[in-house]
């Protein structure tokens, strides 16, 4: 089962360069790219069914051991996150695929695109897989190089200078993290996370806050938490929904995996949990604020993005294993719906000519087929029962509230308001969009819509096109994933409950990467 772990990140890679390669053959390109997603969705499958039965699973790469040579890691946390990973992935690019066949690949050209995402697959990969800080930050470079490439393809002045913000931001993000790196090996030596939890002991403690600090930022800047979440409602909603969805989805919960991961290992024992507690309040609020004072619905659902990534900040800030579990359950549950509802509002705009909710109205009776595709995925965000976004808040409210504190319980009034108020703004899009008949869509006094405010250059209504059958089935496969994160809820929390207790702490995963030996 060793071999299977390093194929995560091979297949890919190896299918960006046959992708690259049949450039001038775009079918067989198409056929390359989805078969080498569809195989890694297969080893992700085994890789959980086993390390869910026999334990986790740890790969000296070059016949190197730790701590001198890069070791992949397998648990059930990242077996979890390579799984529902490489599923948006598969269904992202397939809708893809019909947007390019319809389009004619204009706005991204296969010879690129296709080579790119799966090296930005690969990437995201690497880090749910990485054992040590360095692989880690080179798995965040592969992803954040290719997400520039498919950020700016087409090269529109929005998506280049929307581009520019996002390298900037990043390119800051990533200096941090590896001055994070140099200062941990300065101190003891290693970049092995195993390692690195074994001897931190040994590092002042003044030092310590310091590193702290530091990768929390880094990571902070990655999972797009307040305030350093700023860049994020500018930057995504200008790429095509394909790309969208991935970088919605998934980039943000790679940093948030990355957090997980420093501070049940590296930090398990540090006392930061009021300012986490503190930082997700905010970051729950301002999203979801901004959230409702959106016209546009992608760059609603990206303030909601903002916003929704602050529960995943409170699990983790409560520094319990109920936390832990409900948040792993929750990373799971958002990537899938969050990518849903970006390639239903990737279909409305096409249908509408526009993402704007000034400049939508009849489409129930046009569409009602992309109307049931976003409202399901809405609901499931909103938290309303049984869906698994209730399930998943249900579960954080749960542990908050063992914990006993007063700001926790002012967390979890937050949360309740937050999924209340995300639940308004998402209807309220849906409302206007699909209910509101077509005729009254020019009637601006609605109170609907009266603090509504589109933004400059966003207003011009494009060319309706039809949505092919590829989209259409792309995003109804992922409502049915999300729906089924609900009918499998009790399997799937039991798992997320097995991952979070072996994660919690440094020394079951150091006994991981080092057997037998003590943290």
């Amino acid at each position: 089962m060793t071999a299977v772990v390093p194929l995560v990140v091979l297949v890919p890679l190896f299918g960006a360069a046959l992708a690259l390669m049949t450039g001038r053959r775009p079918r067989l390109q198409t056929v390359v790219t989805i078969g080498a997603l569809a195989v890694v969705v297969v080893l992700s499958a085994v890789l959980l069914a086993v390390v869910d039965a026999d334990g986790p699973v740890a790969v000296g790469i070059g016949g190197w051991a730790a701590p001198f040579g890069i070791v992949l890691l397998v648990d059930r946390l990242a077996a979890l996150m390579l799984m529902i990973s490489s599923i948006v992935l598969l269904a992202v690019f397939v809708f893809s695929v019909g947007q390019g066949a319809a389009d004619g690949d204009g706005d991204a050209p296969v010879s690129i695109y296709n080579p790119t995402y799966l090296v930005l697959a690969a990437g995201v990969f690497n880090a749910f897989v990485a054992g040590d800080l360095f692989n880690l930050y080179v798995g965040f470079e592969i992803l954040l190089v290719a997400s520039y490439v498919l950020m700016t393809l087409g090269g529109t002045e929005q998506r280049i200078r929307a581009g520019v913000t996002y390298i900037i931001v990043s390119l800051v993000s990533s200096i941090l993290f590896l001055a994070s790196i140099a200062m941990i090996y300065g101190a003891l030596g290693t970049v092995n996370i195993a390692d690195i939890a074994r001897k931190m002991d040994s590092v002042p403690a003044d030092v310590q806050v310091v590193i702290h600090v530091m990768l929390i930022t880094a990571f902070g800047i990655k999972a797009a938490v307040f305030p350093l979440s700023f860049w994020l409602p500018d930057s995504y909603p200008t790429a095509p929904a394909p790309v969208t969805a991935v970088f919605a989805g998934l980039l943000t919960k790679v940093g948030v995996y990355a957090i997980i991961r420093t501070e049940t290992v590296l930090f398990a024992d540090s006392n930061v949990n009021v300012y986490l507690l503190v930082i997700s309040l905010c970051t729950m609020l301002v999203g979801i604020l901004g959230a409702v004072a959106q016209a546009d619905i992608k760059r609603l659902l990206s303030f909601t993005l903002v916003s929704h990534i602050g529960y995943m900040i409170f699990g983790i800030a409560l520094g319990t294993i109920e936390g832990l579990a409900a948040t792993i359950y929750y990373v799971v549950h958002h990537i899938t719906v969050q990518a849903t509802l970006f390639l239903a509002a990737g279909l409305i705009e096409r249908r509408g000519g526009t993402a704007s909710v000034l400049r939508l109205g009849g489409l129930l009776k046009a569409s009602p087929v992309i109307a049931v595709l976003f409202f399901v995925p809405a609901l499931n965000l909103g938290g309303i029962p049984p869906f698994s976004g209730f399930i998943g808040k249900l579960a954080l409210f749960d542990a908050g509230a063992r914990v006993g504190d007063p700001l926790v319980y002012v967390l979890i009034g937050a949360g309740a308001l937050t999924s209340l108020l995300t639940l308004y703004a998402l209807m309220r899009a849906w409302s206007l969009a699909f209910w509101r008949p077509k005729e009254a869509v020019e009637d601006h006094s609605s109170p609907l819509t009266s603090h509504l405010e589109e933004l400059p250059g966003r207003t011009d209504v494009q060319e309706r096109r039809a949505n092919p059958r590829t989209m259409i089935g792309a995003t109804t496969g992922m409502v049915v994933v999300s729906v089924a994160l609900t009918v499998f809820a009790g399997p799937l929390y039991g798992i997320a409950e097995r991952a979070a207790g072996p994660v919690y702490g440094s020394g079951d995963y150091v006994q991981i990467v080092f057997p037998g030996e003590a943290p």
